[in-house]
């Protein structure tokens, strides 16, 4: 008979293509993997998988019986959330995700502070891209995450958490010269992370300027990358305020806000509407909205001395470049 346990495995392997990273994920070896797979193939009487030394491929079957695995495992883990919902505390697996604007710096912190709060949660973080985070909520890969709003997909409710100012960094010979509006933000080189990230159409949005009109553009895969880009000339970025502490303290560059009006986003929880845990949801949401005004009040004594960080814990709304 095929049981829930063939079908967790083979979705994995129809996810990663590949034995031992679905082994992995799965958390088995591989050589069970394998077994699993053809026993579930000898009780269907049918081929799923191709293989060979280099990669596997799904067979017409597999891909057809991999689409409606997925849907299977979809609705037994709404039935498990059903009752992981009647309980008064947050128990069980949680995958949660984060965008890598947001990850390296809030999610050590609410780790802690979640595994503190529910010790029988069992959790499963992971840092993706909005695109990747959006499919994994729908498809069910995923129970939260925490992102930047609004969410694109009618089937995700969302919850904002908290705003933040984007920042401009440049080079360390410009920390005496006034802080630029949007038009001459617009002839700067304006170093960008990759296509894939929200962070990028945010910064392209706030300067009016459509991909392709960036002033000979220059694309990094993290804020950090981006940021030694700028210490070493080759222009100026923009990065979330949560980020400055972290990316900039042993960085020759200078910070600076930005003329009105300030480029900012909206961070928040997205799930699916039809998951029964909202309630257990908003819990973890206000961990990491708390986790997010403790960096912002330490912000102080993290910012780099080159910046006048006198108000960040009180008004950083009104801090400005005072190098």
């Amino acid at each position: 008979m095929i049981s829930i346990k063939h079908l967790r495995y083979f979705a994995a392997l129809a996810q990663h293509r590949h034995f031992g990273r679905a082994a992995d994920a799965c958390a088995i070896s591989q050589p069970a993997l394998s077994l699993q797979i053809k026993d579930l193939e000898d009780l269907i009487g049918a081929q799923l998988v191709e293989r060979d030394r280099r990669q596997i491929r799904l067979t017409s079957l597999g891909e057809a019986f991999a689409g409606r695995a997925q849907q299977i495992l979809h609705s037994v883990d709404e039935l498990a959330d059903l009752a992981r919902a009647s309980s008064p505390s947050l128990g069980g697996r949680l995958r949660i995700g984060m965008i890598p604007t947001v990850a390296p710096y809030l999610l050590p912190a609410v780790i802690r502070r979640l595994t503190e709060r529910f010790p029988a949660v069992d959790l499963r973080p992971r840092e993706a891209v909005t695109g990747k985070l959006t499919d994994d909520l729908i498809s069910g890969g995923l129970d939260i995450a925490v992102m930047a709003l609004p969410a694109s997909e009618p089937s995700l409710q969302d919850h904002p958490l908290f705003d933040e100012e984007f920042v401009l960094v440049r080079p360390l010979a410009d920390r005496d010269k006034p802080a630029p509006g949007i038009e001459s933000l617009r002839e700067m080189r304006l170093l960008l992370l990759e296509e894939g990230h929200c962070f990028r159409d945010q910064a392209l949005a706030f300067c009016n300027m459509a991909p392709g009109q960036a002033q000979d553009p220059m694309e990094g895969s993290s804020l950090a990358t981006l940021v030694r880009m700028v210490g070493a000339g080759m222009g100026v970025t923009l990065i979330p305020e949560m980020a400055v502490a972290a990316e900039t303290s042993a960085v020759e560059v200078s910070i600076a806000r930005l003329a009105e009006p300030r480029p900012r986003r909206s961070i928040g929880l997205a799930w699916r509407k039809t998951n029964p845990l909202a309630e257990h949801f908003m819990q973890v949401g206000e961990i990491v909205r708390q986790e997010h005004d403790t960096l912002r009040r330490h912000g102080k004594s993290a910012w780099p001395p080159r910046i006048d960080a006198r108000d960040i814990s009180d008004r950083a709304d009104d801090l400005v470049d005072q190098q």
